[in-house]
């Protein structure tokens, strides 16, 4: 038996994957969480050391438990969290910490320089000029950290997404790239070529010499080396954002298909083909992968919160012991008259597609002396659902043909959260057996690198495990104009 080896490193800590290389089943997986740091309010970085030892330690887990006979393994896929951006010299030693997506410190910067981005860069990327992407998080290292500054004056310094870093410190400083759905997160890359822009380069002010060379998502990115928890010469074979990697394990690879990932935050990506869209509402362009000379692309929608909504009740509220109980929670409501008034705002870190609005904050409105915590409950899973339909109402203006949607991630499992989804946004809700998407999204990217799978091959793989359909309901679409009038009265 041959093995494939997933490395998923997301937001809050890194999950490593087993899986049998024929059947592509998943054998073991183990999840090392990682501290998350707060330096100032609207600040988030990760130690790039605390994300390198939860990679060492998930798959070293994974290895001990199954007594995994280490020359069995065929190859790498790694996905990542992506606009998390890094700083670290030609050795691998990191500089900074990392700032990671949610950070919202370079606010400033974005609003004194919007007007000159909208008019050079934004058809180049696809992307609006926001702190959530890698290029402000870059300026920003060389503007206020010495060390950064002076390794960057000694032709010493590497900026990347965790990919690179993962990739780099794996092949012992050998292996120095990213790929196109990483590389279109950081508004340096132009959407046409796949390659990085000089003119992007400039308008941020780095240097390319900083940056890693893009290459194609399924290929050879390089080899292990001097590793300690794995043998030399494992082949690095598949590396996809984590988006466009659940993208990809859902199958999502034709016009039309549509995928959403429930985690800390919600992401939307509708696979537009071989077709470059740039939105008219609000939506991202992205790069969803490329293979064999052909680009794919897709549209995005992002919500912020989803999941840390909920964990919100459960730690600040302490309404719930843990997340899973918020279903039941929420089903204490009966009545839904009772919920008419009653909005979840989850904005804590913002307001993504496709308002943009790095200043908002969160807000539970609509209460009286009867709202209960299962009101709020299930208000909070409302709110989810509603951030996630701005973005399927997006979709709706923007492409026209939209195939059901396929959800994953940890909330995907919420079976009425799901069915308020199906409501809200009048789309057959369609979760697979294997919710690990991202993990299995690169695992069989590393057949495809081999040369052992095609990409239409993708549907045979996926398998259903429960369908909701949509409701109908006059509650849904009043409360979804409440929504959109309270967001246009608090934020716009």
């Amino acid at each position: 038996m041959g093995f494939l080896l997933a490395i998923d490193q997301g937001t809050t800590g890194t999950t490593s994957l087993l899986i049998d290389a024929k059947t592509l089943k998943v054998i073991d997986k183990e999840k090392c969480d990682y501290r998350q740091i707060y330096p100032k309010p609207s600040w988030v970085e990760h130690d790039l050391e605390d994300i390198w030892k939860s990679v060492a330690t998930s798959v070293t887990a994974i290895l001990v438990r199954q007594k995994t006979d280490l020359k069995k393994i065929e190859g790498i896929g790694i996905t990542n969290q992506r606009e998390t951006t890094c700083a670290y010299d030609k050795k691998g030693n990191p500089l900074y910490h990392a700032i990671v997506w949610q950070d919202r410190r370079t606010s400033e910067f974005c609003e004194k320089n919007s007007s000159d981005y909208q008019n050079i860069c934004r058809k180049k990327t696809g992307l609006p000029l926001d702190p959530y992407f890698s290029g402000t998080k870059m300026r920003w290292f060389l503007d206020n950290v010495p060390k950064i500054k002076a390794a960057a004056e000694k032709n010493d310094l590497c900026l990347s997404t965790v990919d690179t870093f993962l990739l780099y410190r794996l092949s012992a400083g050998k292996s120095y790239s990213t790929e196109p759905s990483n590389a279109s997160r950081t508004m340096l890359m132009n959407l046409e070529t796949f390659n990085w822009d000089d003119e992007l380069i400039k308008f941020f002010g780095l240097s390319k010499s900083f940056l890693p060379e893009i290459k194609e998502s399924f290929t050879h990115f390089g080899e292990t080396k001097d590793v300690g928890f794995l043998p030399d010469g494992i082949p690095v074979l598949s590396i996809l954002g984590d988006q466009q990697a659940a993208l990809f394990g859902q199958a999502c690879v034709n016009e039309g298909d549509i995928k959403c990932t429930y985690g800390t935050g919600a992401f939307l990506l509708l696979n537009t083909g071989s077709k470059l869209i740039h939105s008219q509402t609000g939506l991202l362009t992205t790069a969803a992968y490329s293979f064999r000379g052909q680009k794919a692309y897709a549209l995005e929608g992002s919500a912020y919160i989803a999941g840390a909504a909920v964990q919100w009740l459960r730690d600040n509220l302490k309404s719930i012991k843990s997340s899973p109980e918020v279903e039941a929670l929420a089903h204490e409501v009966k009545d839904l008259s009772q919920m008419e008034n009653v909005l979840f705002l989850p904005f804590f870190t913002g307001i993504g597609t496709p308002y943009w609005n790095s200043h908002a904050k969160a807000a539970i409105v609509g209460l009286t002396r009867d709202t209960h915590n299962g009101h709020i409950a299930r208000a909070c899973l409302e709110g989810i659902a509603l951030s996630v339909n701005d973005s399927v109402s997006s979709f709706k203006k923007d492409f026209t043909h939209l195939n059901d949607i396929r959800v994953d991630g940890g909330a995907a499992a919420n079976d009425l959260l799901m069915q308020i989804q199906a409501n809200f946004s009048q789309k057959t809700i369609l979760r697979p057996q294997v919710i690990d998407t991202t993990a299995f999204g690169v695992a069989i990217g590393c057949l495809v690198g081999k040369g052992e799978v095609g990409i239409q091959d993708m549907g045979r793989y996926w398998k259903l495990e429960k369908e909701l359909h949509p409701e109908k309901n006059s509650y849904y679409p009043q409360k979804k104009s409440l929504w959109d009038e309270t967001i246009k009265r608090l934020y716009l």
